[in-house]
């Protein structure tokens, strides 16, 4: 059993378990915590903050970086295996998160050097005259991170790695189903130079010692990704003082509005809908077409669903996986079938292929009041809505409470330009699927979806302060 309570001698409190989502096997045990070791963690972190000598440089916090990316790349193979045995991404896709992993580490190395501060432009006015002002980035504290499944890895560089490059001690915890993925990139830090305490993982054994992690007074900044549900109610437990980044999900709207590239749209929104068996925030879920088209296009979209492979998620050929967890499988085809029997039309799928996997499946015209057209689904569903007004397909897809990433595709740029504006989304893409995402790009759920903004620039913004310096010379 893996012992990760580093700061720590007290023994653990329980274990963890690590099971294939595909075919249930063992993939490790670790040591759980408690709330003694939370706390532990927590004092380890905090007296590193509160020693302002013991702070890494900025030169020190780049070479751990570079050495990061070095290691990671020399592990691409490994890491790959690990993220897909243990989510359940395909191969394929789990490779690439890899990539974006090492490239998001180079992210934080070039955002810490290239953000340095800014020159405030006082002198201009007879109370100012004699000053000069300018901002340094410090780190804004302890950092807690909490993170989701999906994306083992590339999640945790996202909360971790700016962590670090801004200076902020770290302790992560990762998803109970992923935390292999999590742990790995916090030895490679570590192998890399960051001292121990400098980032820590937290595997705790309840839900108490959960809450405590997030909601002590000596955490400076919260990192969340997952459910609205856990992330809201933890927000409103946080310590006076301490910020935080909310990560939800949502349902995206992908609207096609003629003139467009069918066979372009029709590509796009089979991998934006069905990559990682939908388990994606932004994932393509509620797709408008025009009545007249809806129903040719939903078929054709249903036949290369069909044909998609779906299987163990460690084949190189496998292009669906398994859902997380057996009771996911239930779920999904509790709501398919909820809105079949409502009159939506089954095109594909509707049915598990296994304990773990569902099937690929479109529905064409689900009814508003049911359960996949009113939430996230989290699976490999998409829902085809013929329209006979834009505007009121707008209006549908603007209807929920939730709202991150959406979704246009037309050859017509004043058209396209127009559903820009008018679609509720912090982002929308043009003839592209909803769950397109680079990481020097800003990602935000508004509404239920989230709180601030993510991205690695815009997490290493939040992860510091700027403090200002005024000078007063006469001679200035």
């Amino acid at each position: 059993m893996r012992d990760l309570m580093l700061e720590s001698s007290r023994p653990a409190v329980g274990t963890l378990t690590v099971n294939s989502p595909y075919d249930g096997r063992e993939l490790d045990q670790l040591a759980t915590s408690g709330l003694e070791h939370v706390d532990d963690a927590l004092a380890a972190a905090h007296a590193l903050f509160r020693d302002r000598s013991s702070w890494l440089s900025i030169p020190q916090r780049l070479e751990i970086l570079a050495r990061t990316a070095e290691i990671m790349a020399s592990e691409v193979e490994e890491l790959t295996l690990v993220a897909a045995s243990e989510g359940g991404k395909p191969y394929s896709d789990s490779k690439v998160e890899v990539i974006r992993a090492i490239d998001g580490v180079h992210l934080c190395a070039e955002t810490l050097r290239s953000h340095p501060g800014d020159v405030i432009p006082i002198g201009t006015t007879p109370a100012t005259v004699g000053r000069i002002a300018f901002t340094r980035k410090e780190p804004i504290g302890v950092v807690v991170a909490v993170s989701a499944f999906n994306h083992p890895l590339n999640l945790i560089v996202h909360q971790v790695g700016p962590a670090v490059a801004s200076g902020c001690p770290v302790v992560v915890k990762p998803a109970a189903d992923t935390p292999l993925s999590c742990i790995r990139f916090v030895e490679i830090l570590r192998e890399a130079g960051l001292p121990d305490a400098w980032a820590q993982v937290v595997i705790t054994d309840d839900r108490e010692a959960a809450e405590a992690l997030v909601t002590d007074p000596r955490v400076g900044f919260f990192s969340f990704i997952g459910s609205a549900r856990v992330g809201w109610m933890l927000r409103s437990k946080l310590a006076p003082g301490a910020r935080c980044a909310l990560e939800h999900g949502g349902a995206a709207p992908v609207i096609l509005a003629p003139p467009y590239d069918r066979e372009a749209a029709l590509t796009s929104v089979l991998k934006g809908g069905f990559y990682h068996a939908g388990q994606v925030c932004v994932s393509v879920q509620r797709l408008y077409i025009p009545k007249s088209e809806a129903e040719e296009f939903a078929k054709a979209l249903a036949a290369r669903a069909a044909d998609l492979k779906v299987g163990a998620p460690e084949e190189p050929t496998t292009e669906v996986g398994p859902l997380i967890r057996r009771a996911e499988v239930t779920r999904v085809a509790d709501w398919v079938d909820e809105a079949v029997a409502a009159g939506a039309q089954l095109l594909t799928g509707g049915k598990a292929i296994s304990d773990s996997c569902y099937a690929p499946t479109v529905l064409l015209d689900p009814p508003a009041d049911v359960r996949v057209s009113k939430l996230e689904i989290f699976g490999p569903v998409v829902c085809v809505y013929g329209y006979d007004d834009l505007d009121a397909a707008v209006a549908e897809a603007n209807a929920l409470p939730v709202a991150f990433q959406a979704a246009v595709f037309s050859n017509d740029i004043d058209q396209s330009m127009r559903l820009y504006k008018q679609l509720d989304a912090s982002a929308v893409m043009i003839n592209d699927h909803s769950a397109f995402r680079d990481d020097v790009m800003p990602f935000a759920g508004l509404r239920e979806s989230g709180l601030g903004v993510g991205g690695i620039p815009y997490t290493m913004h939040d992860m510091q302060i700027d403090k200002m310096l005024v000078i007063k010379s006469a001679d200035l």
